[in-house]
């Protein structure tokens, strides 16, 4: 593929290694052109301007151009204000570019997928965390065509919000007959908390991660992202210190 030049486009790093003496290669996140991979050139170098501007999660303009899969960054400069991230929400965060990077495709823009990044990297700020997460994972499935069954069940009924299911993939919600909610499955007000984004119920929130956990296992593969296991080493050393 060839660009002759895309101008001052708003990006975000997913990804930033380094490449030959000063240059770094990069994996952008952009609305219009999804994600885009390119070469900074001499980046590194004691000299460059771009020294401290190319960091993850700080909003930018960016301009590239040239030929192949991986292009020019010919200029990038500082768009906003960098999110306040650190422990948990920190690594939450780059969950959250493990998991873009693994499912979207190179030039295959998907703008609300770029908004829902936004919107949970300014959440982490001052909102629950799991929620901040499983709505960016629903709405993530959602953009790329693999969205939730949340209102109706594979009956056709509405979801009754005092009624458990069981999920089944591609199909949706099944009623389980006689479970309590320590039997298995989901509650109904589970999955339409979900359904209008409105997932501010612990119990809910502890329910909908298993089955968001497991709708993206269908598309990421078997290999095991490493930022998952991070958290969840992260979260078992802190079940342990209160214990």
């Amino acid at each position: 593929m060839a660009i002759d030049s895309v101008e001052m486009q708003p990006a975000y790093i997913l990804h930033h290694r380094a490449y030959r003496d000063t240059s770094a290669l990069l994996e952008l996140i952009t609305p219009l052109h999804g994600r885009v991979g390119v070469v900074a050139r001499g980046a590194r170098g004691a000299r460059s301007p771009l020294r401290g501007v190319l960091r993850p999660f700080l909003p930018l303009l960016c301009s590239w151009g040239g030929r192949g899969e991986l292009f020019s960054l010919r200029r990038a400069e500082v768009a906003g204000r960098m999110p306040v991230l650190s422990g948990q929400a920190l690594f939450a965060a780059y969950y959250l570019n493990e998991l873009l990077l693994r499912l979207l495709q190179r030039q295959d823009p998907h703008p609300e997928v770029f908004e829902a990044y936004v919107q949970a990297l300014d959440g982490f700020a001052g909102q629950p965390l799991e929620a901040v997460l499983r709505l960016f994972e629903k709405r993530l499935l959602e953009a790329l065509g693999y969205g939730l069954m949340l209102e109706t069940d594979v009956h056709g009924e509405p979801v009754a919000a005092d009624r458990r299911y069981r999920y089944i993939p591609e199909q949706g919600p099944e009623p389980i007959e006689g479970k309590m909610p320590d039997e298995g499955g989901l509650s109904g007000r589970a999955l339409l908390a979900l359904a209008a984004e409105a997932c501010d119920n612990v119990q809910d929130l502890r329910e909908l991660k298993p089955l968001l956990r497991r709708m993206l296992g269908l598309y990421l593969g078997e290999r095991p992202l490493k930022t998952r296991e991070f958290l969840t080493d992260m979260e078992r050393q802190g079940r342990s210190g209160h214990d």
